[in-house]
């Protein structure tokens, strides 16, 4: 793979490429630990983002004692290309984790040494992962540790125990750990039917009972079923909750809050229709939280952020070199709370698979204001309109919702005109498509041109429309092939 990037102008001032040169890590002589938690399926559903239904309150003790950023983006709303960029400091166009490792995609061969474990391991670091990596290859990425049974991460008292038993190894050197929570994913019954499991090992101690509160907004459908679903992927919110508690409550026992690093983020927004696998604000957006130790600003930031920027900002932490060719940027500057730190103007967001099929490449930009989403086979196929067991698709298509909002949303949702406008300050569920309206033309080609501008910056193949054929003849049916 070749990544090209422009020359230093006004394409830098946008995207921000990373540097190449060993950082100093301000306020630490020596290289931080870092502690990397992530849930699984998790859009803003905590306290600290305004959630009311529910408490959570250590991911909300987290956001106190460091940044909260408000606006952050995955880089597809799938679990294995998502983690694949957090893995990398890539969007998934470069590193080829096109859709899910469990139906054979897998990341370019050169981006198999160029992980972050694998970058951290040569800086002296001891590396471990517990919960799911679901990054193919994976026998290419270096932990020393591996608790990868993706169902007793959601044991979150285990987790727990297991983090604190790698926090105290006598081993030398700095730490490198990555949870990762199951919830709130769904789960399966031996039917085969997915549902959210409302308590597990005790946690949490209340479910939370259904309601028309628990419903969520970008959906808007309410059925006795809906509300049973929602209140239990609420349930499993909490119970993450319990585990980010005691998963610090363990780092803090052994000592080593004051030297570690700590952020979490989500791998992508819920389960839901219109959510995962989408390029709306609701499969996108997650919360992102970082704790640097010896930093004195507590608060929020309004930079728009992405998990691309999670490996520069390790790297940073940990005093290593920064891949020139990284797309994500550190975050560091943004955690003293300087206002006047130059950052992107733009944040985007890109799909391509979920499973091997449909084949539904699209592309989101935002700014502060709207966003744009660009589908790329947009007439030529439709993206999958359910997910995880989701009934909320055939549901909006009763004859209760004819007319409605919901029925035009969920009716754009399964088969998306080539371009989509919202306004997410009057419109921030994203019911009402503004493309081709004549009074905000002008954003729509602000934001076309920065979108281009990003595809040309970071070399985006799906911009020819040769190579999303080609895409489409080989890779879903590749997946396939390796799966037999």
């Amino acid at each position: 793979m070749r990544l090209l990037f422009a020359a230093a102008g006004p394409l830098l001032a946008l995207w921000s490429i990373g540097c190449s040169t060993p950082p100093e890590t301000a306020g630490s002589a020596d290289p931080l630990n870092i502690l990397l938690i992530t849930s699984d399926d998790l859009g803003l559903q905590l306290g600290c983002y305004g959630e009311t239904r529910i408490e959570t309150p250590h991911l909300d003790g987290l956001a106190s004692e460091g940044v909260r950023f408000e606006t952050a983006y995955v880089a597809q709303a799938s679990c294995s290309p998502s983690r694949s960029a957090m893995f990398t400091g890539l969007y998934v166009h470069a590193t080829g984790q096109y859709g899910l490792a469990n139906r054979g995609f897998q990341m370019h061969r050169e981006m198999f040494d160029r992980t972050l474990p694998n970058l951290l391991k040569r800086q002296g670091y001891r590396t471990g992962i517990i919960g799911k990596l679901h990054v193919n290859p994976e026998q290419t990425f270096e932990f020393d540790m591996r608790e990868t049974n993706y169902n007793e991460a959601r044991r979150v008292g285990l987790v727990a125990e297991r983090a604190s038993r790698f926090f105290a190894d006598p081993a030398g050197g700095p730490f490198f750990l990555m949870v990762n929570y199951t919830d709130p994913h769904v789960g399966r019954r031996e039917d085969g039917s997915r549902y959210f499991p409302p308590q597990v090992d005790g946690f949490p101690e209340n479910p939370v009972e259904p309601s028309e509160k628990t419903l969520l907004s970008f959906q808007r459908i309410d059925t006795p079923e809906q509300r049973q679903r929602t209140a239990d992927y609420l349930s499993a919110v909490r119970r993450l909750d319990d585990g980010v508690g005691m998963l610090l409550a363990a780092l803090g026992e052994t000592g080593r809050s004051d030297d570690t690093v700590v952020v979490f983020v989500s791998d992508h927004g819920p389960p839901f229709a219109r959510g995962k696998t989408t390029a709306y604000e609701a499969g996108l957006r997650i919360p992102y939280i970082v704790r640097w130790p010896g930093l004195d600003f507590r608060g929020d930031s309004s930079a728009m952020v992405s998990t691309v920027d999670l490996v520069p900002t390790i790297l940073e932490a940990a005093q290593a070199p920064i891949p020139g060719d990284i797309h994500g940027r550190s975050l560091r500057p943004l955690l003293g709370g300087d206002p006047s730190v130059d950052w992107r103007r733009y944040l985007v967001g890109e799909f391509h698979y979920h499973g091997t099929q449909p084949f539904y490449p699209r592309r989101a930009i935002r700014d502060d204001r709207y966003q744009l989403i660009h589908n790329l086979r947009a007439g030529d196929a439709k993206p999958s309109s359910g997910i995880d067991g989701d009934p909320a698709y055939s549901l909006s298509q009763q004859g209760r919702f004819a007319g409605t909002d919901v029925r035009r949303a969920f009716d754009t949702f399964a088969d998306p005109p080539e371009y989509e406008l919202y306004d997410l300050a009057a419109d921030p569920d994203q019911f009402h498509n503004l493309a081709g309206d004549p009074g905000l033309a002008e954003q729509q080609r602000r934001l076309t041109a920065a979108l281009g501008a990003w595809q040309t910056e970071t070399e985006d193949p799906f911009g020819d429309p040769e190579f999303v054929q080609h895409v489409l003849e080989t890779a879903g049916p590749a997946a396939d092939a390796r799966m037999r």
